[in-house]
């Protein structure tokens, strides 16, 4: 499996089978120790035009224990880069579609990775104000799946 197996699917063709295909490659990257490039399909996984109702996520919810695991079992050779950065960045460059639904979904991974990995450096530069976990909660809520509110708040209780 490589990049081609998400290429083929097109702009409006990001349904369940684009669900399910990134995070098979998300999984095949990882075991190729490739923890950032892992991350970036599970990105692209958050992303999927899905409404919550879909089978896939009863096998395979939104991918947020998949992220923390990535972050928390990294080998110490294998790159990942910045996560907390990066999910900062992603949160405030995104466009449509599903803007809000998007952006925070990455701000609720930007909470996992800063709680995840504590020693990670935020970026000082970026002028953005970060949001507390209340308002990330309030605005998954809003634009989120049924219950993925819940999801994430039980895996970032759960990070040691």
């Amino acid at each position: 499996m490589n990049w081609r197996a998400l290429n083929r699917f097109g702009r409006n063709d990001r349904g369940s089978e684009f669900y399910r295909t990134c995070l098979d490659y998300g999984q095949v990257l990882w075991r190729q120790n490739l923890p950032a490039r892992a991350i970036l399909c599970l990105d692209r996984a958050w992303g999927a035009n899905l409404d919550g109702s879909e089978s896939i996520l009863d096998p395979w919810p939104l991918p947020y224990q998949a992220l923390v695991h990535i972050l928390q079992n990294a080998p110490q050779e294998a790159f990942i880069g910045n996560p907390r950065v990066h999910f900062q960045h992603y949160a405030d460059r995104l466009g449509e579609p599903r803007l809000e639904q998007r952006k925070w979904r990455s701000w609720a991974c930007w909470a996992l990775s800063c709680k995840a990995c504590p020693e990670l450096p935020g970026d000082p530069k970026h002028d953005v104000e970060e949001p507390t976990i209340e308002l990330i909660s309030t605005k998954l809520d809003q634009h989120g799946h049924p219950n993925e509110t819940q999801l994430w708040q039980s895996v970032l209780a759960e990070i040691q």
